[in-house]
């Protein structure tokens, strides 16, 4: 990327939960942001929400972004992509046509308008996850630390075979796409560099039309569901996470970092958590809690995490600091208390 940096700013996903803390970071560094969206309604209630920021916000539609072709339209004066849209469902009775080949096409179709002839785009940041990274079905050695050289060893058999649950293609969906992103760039010689951050679990406030709890994004409502009463708790599935507004700095220090370029980040705090890390602090932070929460479970015990995640070099190369798991279980909790 060269050194002069962006200033017209595509968001995909916009309307999303890390899409919209992204918006967000821009507007209040002063860029300007064209968000895409499935709902002309949402992008509607994003704008209305932000009168400040008016003249630097606009947004286009885009019904089915996996089509190549659908983005040519939208890019005109901008120099600039986060890719943060990706489909997931978890009722999928084919993970090839509703999982796998969505997320590639989405990657396809977003790279390759950015390719078009005359394009003045120059860095495209792109949304995986730490789910293309992580072996679930090993267990690492004491001591073991996963960083961006790593990738989940899932063949794409398997992650499209109809034995294979959502979760399995979900976690093939996030690999195949990331490396179509790379081998695009590679194959195409792009003018324009690539950066790729897998985050882990992200929880945090929302900033996106969010109308009812019922419709919390999948980490968030989970983590919800301690306040709530579950019982038992929840298990977590990987000990590493992020708070979305860490993640939207992460995304933003890497397009702006020209060093960052061709690389691969795994955003993450270095503090593991625990559901049951979670519960003790919404008891302890919250009256209501007290009663609200299980107390079927061991109180008062450290999460330990099973293997490290190096989350060290986005705060190295980006300059991002991650904020502490109570200061982000509490602002959720709190904002969704309200809600509900």
């Amino acid at each position: 990327m060269s050194a002069q940096k962006p200033s017209y700013v595509l968001v995909t996903g916009a309307t999303g939960f890390i899409g919209a803390h992204v918006v967000d970071n821009l507007l209040a560094r002063g860029f300007s942001v064209r968000g895409s969206t499935r709902s002309k309604a949402k992008g509607d209630q994003m704008k209305a929400a932000r009168p400040q920021y008016a003249s630097q916000l606009d947004w286009v539609v885009v019904e089915d972004f996996t089509k190549i072709g659908v983005f040519d339209s939208v890019m005109d004066g901008i120099d600039a992509v986060i890719h943060v849209a990706s489909p997931f469902f978890y009722d999928t009775t084919n993970n090839e046509q509703e999982l796998v080949l969505p997320a590639i096409n989405g990657v396809k179709s977003i790279l390759s308008a950015s390719a078009k002839q005359g394009s003045n785009i120059k860095r495209v940041v792109m949304t995986s996850s730490f789910a293309a990274v992580v072996d679930v079905n090993t267990t690492p050695p004491a001591g073991f630390t996963y960083t961006a050289a790593d990738w989940n060893p899932l063949t794409y058999e398997t992650s499209i075979s109809p034995e294979s649950n959502s979760v399995v293609a979900y976690r093939g969906s996030k690999k195949f796409a990331e490396k179509a992103a790379w081998d695009f760039v590679r194959d195409q010689k792009t003018s324009f560099d690539l950066v790729t951050l897998c985050p882990p679990m992200v929880f945090g406030p929302v900033v996106h039309p969010v109308p009812t709890v019922a419709q919390l994004n999948e980490s968030n409502s989970v983590l919800w569901s301690v306040a709530a009463g579950a019982d038992p708790l929840p298990g977590a599935r990987v000990p590493a996470w992020i708070d979305a507004r860490d993640l939207a700095e992460a995304h933003v220090q890497a397009l702006l970092t020209p060093e960052a370029g061709g690389k691969r980040f795994i955003p993450a705090s270095s503090e593991p958590f625990s559901y049951e890390l979670a519960a003790d602090i919404i008891r302890g932070e919250f009256e209501w809690g007290k009663k609200s929460v299980t107390g079927n479970y061991k109180m008062g015990e450290k999460p330990v995490a099973s293997y490290g995640v190096d989350g060290e070099t986005v705060s190295k190369e980006l300059g991002v600091e991650y904020r502490p798991f109570r200061e982000t279980v509490v602002d959720l909790v709190g904002q969704i208390k309200a809600l509900a």
